[in-house]
């Protein structure tokens, strides 16, 4: 290292501070077992190990500020968007707990029902329960949930037999395989951007809307 580079140890209260106005972008309060101060050492020891990447004939705040906001953005993802139900992220979900294609956010749509099997116990660990809420929360038993697969299956034969090649394509590997936006635009060759924050892909969206617009009619005729 050149003697007249800018040490990480001679910058750290600017550093704090920064790490400190950044606070607000923080919003997993409901956590309950992490932080904004473990937040903060982590952002640190992060910033520590890319030091040596920091092009110091450029202003150092742009780039430390990027890595604290990026550094949040992966925290907030990997601490809770990976747990969450898919609805949050389906263009299906009406509301709260609303669908357009099962009415209700439940174990009837393959990709909620997948998400129940495989991560809502570990969601449920890493939220804060309320003690009014806790005993139904934890408490809940398997066969309080009717067995839905069946209609799954119904509805799964109709949607083949409704939807173009394509729209039976991307219905197949979203809400039976269960598989991200991101991995479906790979597989059909759609240009993906994951920086895009409403759509990854606009194709992609429009041919969704016409999914669930059949999904819902399939829905009614079959009387699911």
């Amino acid at each position: 290292m050149k003697q007249n580079q800018i040490k990480f140890e001679k910058q750290i209260d600017l550093i704090n501070e920064e790490i400190r106005k950044r606070r607000y972008k923080w919003t997993l309060s409901t956590l309950n077992w992490i932080d904004f101060e473990d937040v903060s050492q982590i952002i640190r020891f992060h910033l520590f190990k890319k030091w040596h990447l920091y092009d110091q004939s450029q202003p150092m705040l742009p780039w430390v500020n990027r890595i604290i906001s990026n550094q949040i953005k992966n925290l907030i993802r990997n601490y809770y968007g990976n747990y969450t139900r898919p609805c949050l992220r389906c263009l299906a979900a009406v509301g709260v707990n609303g669908c357009r294609i099962y009415k209700d956010q439940n174990s009837t749509c393959p990709m909620y029902d997948n998400w129940e099997k495989t991560k809502k116990v570990a969601y449920n660990l890493k939220m804060t329960v309320s003690i009014e809420d806790h005993e139904r929360e934890v408490g809940e038993l398997p066969n309080e949930h009717p067995d839905m697969s069946a209609a799954a299956i119904n509805l799964h034969k109709r949607m083949q037999e409704v939807l173009k090649p394509i729209e039976w394509v991307i219905y197949k590997l979203l809400y039976i395989d269960n598989k991200d936006e991101a991995h479906v635009c790979k597989a059909l060759g759609f240009k993906y951007n994951k920086n895009l924050k409403v759509a990854y892909n606009k194709q992609l969206k429009n041919i969704q809307k016409i999914i669930i617009k059949r999904a819902k009619e399939c829905m009614e005729d079959i009387d699911l």
